[in-house]
Parts: structure tokens; C-alpha cells; sequence
């Protein structure tokens, strides 16, 4: 299989030692995922892979630390878990690691922040964000209590997926299970089958059920300045997209629950799925 192109590796790696260098930290960074320099790859082949945040402008290197890693590993046929911890280097140079399988097939590579760290925004830049992000618990407890007005704070983790191709053929249903992540993007057909769907049906589960009103956005990472196609989730939490025909391509979305006396106002998980498609 042929990699991504050796500019879009340099870019990547440019702008995250650009942040690492200068400390960067963007509050409006809402997106986050898992970027291997190649989604498709050939059995035993290691490829590098870096932890992206934010989109356009705000795109970088995460900063994300490693205690705040509670799980990182890869899916395989028949529920097969292999753990890829050992496997991270944190922000390093080049990479934050580096992905590898000796056996053929799908793989869904699966990383989970724990919920330790915490945005507090002006009442003006939060409401925004909420409106932005469609997060719809969060613009109903504020205006049912009065509070649009008031600066709020949230807690919040990442939970991101990458679909990784490694060899010919496999279960293509490996990527159409649930991992077990609080918030999670299921997509209902493999975007890796052949031949390739037409259309790319997802379904949002938050906390193991369907979550209906949440946006989805789907973003090209090659022109990420806006998402190119966005829909929020019916009744079942389902949602249904353009299939890409090549490229790398991101899929996020975010959701909240307000919290009481906990020391902030809302507990909010970012979530994503990541694909990609040979050159």
C-alpha cells in the first residue's frame, strides 16, 4: 500500500514541534484524534502516528501527558485487545508512537483520557462554544437557571478511535462494534469494505445508548479549515454522511451533563473517529 505523501508528514511534524516548542494551548481546540502517517499498511510494518488537536489555524501536536493515558489499544478480529501503551512516546520529537501488526485485517486503535483536566471560559466564549458544538445540556441547564450570563467551567476527557487497514481482507464488522467508550462514533459500515459503500452511515452512542441530537461533523485533515458535511443524530443516534473516496478524514463530536457540587459546572467528553484511504 503507498503511504500519505512525505509533505503531509512534514507538516504534521512541523506544526506539533512548533507547539511543543512554544507551549502552546488553545482552549477553542475542540477536536482531537489519532493520526497515523498511514491508516493502510502492510503486515509488520510499523508506521509513526501523532495525536492531533484542533483544526486549521489551532491544528498542533496534543500535549496530552502520559498519566493521563487510561487506555490505548487495538481491536482485532474476534474482540482480540492488544494493549499499545508501551507503544507511546509522549510527546517525542518526531512522533507519540508508533503502530504495528503482525496479522492481517481491521483494527479500531482506541485511546481514552481520563477527565482531570479543565476549561473555564468567559460566559460570552462559552455560550459559543456550546452553540457551536450543539451541546444542548449545557444551553438548557444554563438558560433554565438563569445563568447565561455567567462564566462556567467544565471537566472534560478525550476518547478517539483511528481504523487501521493492515494487509488484505479481514472482518470488516470489527469497525462497526462499540469499544466501550463513554461517548463513541459507530460507523455501520466499514469505510475499509469492498467494494467500497456508497454512504457512511454512523450511530453516536453516550454511555453504551443511542444519543439523538448531538452534531457530527465530518472534516477533510488535508483542507481542515471547516467541516465539509455535518448532521445531528435522529432519534437513534444515527447519522449518515458522504462516503469519502480518499484521503484522510476525521469525524467528531462532543457531548455534557451538568454537574452540582463537584467544583465545575459540566462533565464533557470529546470524542472521534479517524480513517484514511491509500494514495
Amino acid at each position: 500500500m503507498a503511504p500519505f505523501t512525505s509533505s503531509l508528514r512534514r507538516a504534521l511534524l512541523a506544526a506539533g514541534a512548533l507547539a511543543l516548542a512554544c507551549g502552546v494551548q488553545t482552549a477553542a481546540a475542540h477536536e482531537f484524534w489519532i493520526q497515523p502517517e498511514r491508516f493502510w499498511l502492510p503486515v509488520g510494518t510499523p508506521t509513526p502516528m501523532t495525536l492531533q488537536v484542533g483544526t486549521g489555524t489551532e491544528r498542533q501536536r496534543s500535549q496530552l501527558p502520559p498519566r493521563r493515558v487510561l487506555r490505548f489499544d487495538a481491536t482485532a478480529r474476534a474482540g482480540e485487545i492488544q494493549d499499545l501503551r508501551p507503544a507511546l512516546t509522549l510527546g517525542a520529537p518526531d512522533a507519540d508512537g508508533a503502530l504495528s501488526f503482525a496479522r492481517p485485517g481491521p483494527y479500531v486503535v482506541t485511546l481514552r483520557s481520563d477527565a482531570a483536566a479543565q476549561s473555564h471560559l468567559s460566559a460570552a466564549r462559552f455560550n459559543a462554544y456550546a452553540e457551536e458544538e450543539g451541546l444542548t445540556p449545557a444551553l438548557e441547564t444554563r438558560a433554565a437557571r438563569g445563568l447565561q450570563a455567567i462564566d462556567a467551567s467544565e471537566r472534560y476527557s478525550r476518547q478517539t478511535k483511528a481504523l487501521v487497514q493492515v494487509g488484505e481482507g479481514g472482518d470488516p464488522a470489527v469497525v462497526t462494534r462499540p469499544v466501550g467508550l463513554d461517548l463513541e462514533i459507530v460507523p455501520e459500515v466499514s469505510p475499509y469494505a469492498s467494494p467500497r459503500p456508497a454512504a457512511l452511515p454512523v450511530r453516536v452512542l453516550y454511555e453504551g445508548r443511542p444519543l439523538a441530537g448531538a452534531l457530527v461533523k465530518l472534516t477533510d485533515l488535508g483542507h481542515d479549515a471547516a467541516p465539509l458535511e455535518q448532521h445531528r443524530t435522529d432519534g437513534e443516534g444515527r447519522a449518515g454522511f458522504a462516503m469519502p473516496r480518499g484521503g484522510a478524514w476525521m469525524m467528531d463530536v462532543v457531548w455534557t451533563r451538568p454537574l452540582a457540587d463537584e467544583g465545575v459546572d459540566f462533565e464533557t467528553v470529546f470524542s472521534s473517529l479517524s480513517f484514511g484511504f491509500p494514495d
